[in-house]
């Protein structure tokens, strides 16, 4: 998956802004102002952080190499996904919609109705 297509899909979900709040070339992904996604543009290989449920987390990393703790991230909670290894575009789409929906159930009811709105 390049930086175009992660962008394109993580844009299409509702709710969803994308910022750089952290530098210049950290971009972030956010649902109702939460972080569900960050991809580093300037790293030598194309990744993306995502958040996901602990045991899904460790089993993901045991299953599969491309998949890390989540760099600069709490470990327990987010994973970093390698795009130009031998992940394909639809798990990853899988784990983005994951994280989406994680930080989705988080959100206050007051903000998921306003999500629902929109």
């Amino acid at each position: 998956m390049n930086v175009e297509v992660l962008r394109d899909y993580c844009l299409s979900k509702k709710g969803v802004t994308e910022e750089f709040p952290f530098d210049e070339s950290t971009l972030v992904f956010k649902v109702m102002g939460k972080m569900f996604a960050a991809c580093g543009l300037n790293r030598e290989e194309l990744s993306v952080n995502l958040k996901c449920l602990p045991e899904k987390a460790l089993d993901l990393r045991d299953e599969y190499p491309d998949i890390q703790p989540g760099f600069h991230m709490n470990k327990k909670h987010w994973n970093t996904l390698y795009l130009e290894r031998e992940l394909d575009d639809p798990f990853v789409q899988e784990l983005i919609d994951h994280s989406y929906d994680l930080v989705v159930k988080g959100l206050t009811k007051k903000i998921k109705a306003e999500l629902a709105l929109l």
